[in-house]
């Protein structure tokens, strides 16, 4: 094989790797939470910190994962924004008071388990990381 088409071929791989990597995300809440449904309307308002109740009045805690790459996939796939534009746009709504932002879990397991114990609390996890005692409001493909 010529070196050319090596580097074609390489090049074709990197560019494919991320869309195979990327997994389902989606969004749940605990089994005992109340009849909570959300739009994918309502959970952008609920994270960009516009909102935070449902639109029956309920009121909702959000839990975020910390830094990496399924946290960057959720604001990407949910917001259409990058991790940056995400802090900016934070940093700004809480610096003038606005919003608060979600609360972050160490690692995905500690996110689990508030999911699935916390009634009323939403947060995000990819679809393999889902567990009984969780109900899925919302899928990001």
């Amino acid at each position: 094989m010529s070196p050319m088409r090596l580097i074609r071929l390489l090049a074709l791989a990197a560019a494919l790797l991320p869309v195979a990597a990327q997994a389902e995300i989606v969004i749940v809440t605990s089994q005992r939470s109340g009849a909570i449904e959300l739009s994918r309307e309502q959970a952008e308002k609920l994270y960009l910190g516009r909102a935070t109740t449902l639109i029956d009045g309920t009121p909702v805690k959000l839990v975020d994962l910390p830094n990496g790459a399924t946290r960057d996939d959720f604001y990407l796939k949910l917001t259409n924004k990058n991790p940056a534009q995400i802090v900016a746009y934070r940093s700004r709504l809480v610096f003038n008071g606005r919003a608060t932002p979600p609360i972050e879990a160490d690692n995905v397991g500690e996110a689990r388990q508030w999911l699935t114990e916390t009634p009323n609390l939403i947060g995000y996890l990819e679809r393999t990381d889902i567990t009984s005692g969780m109900r899925v409001l919302l899928r990001l493909p």
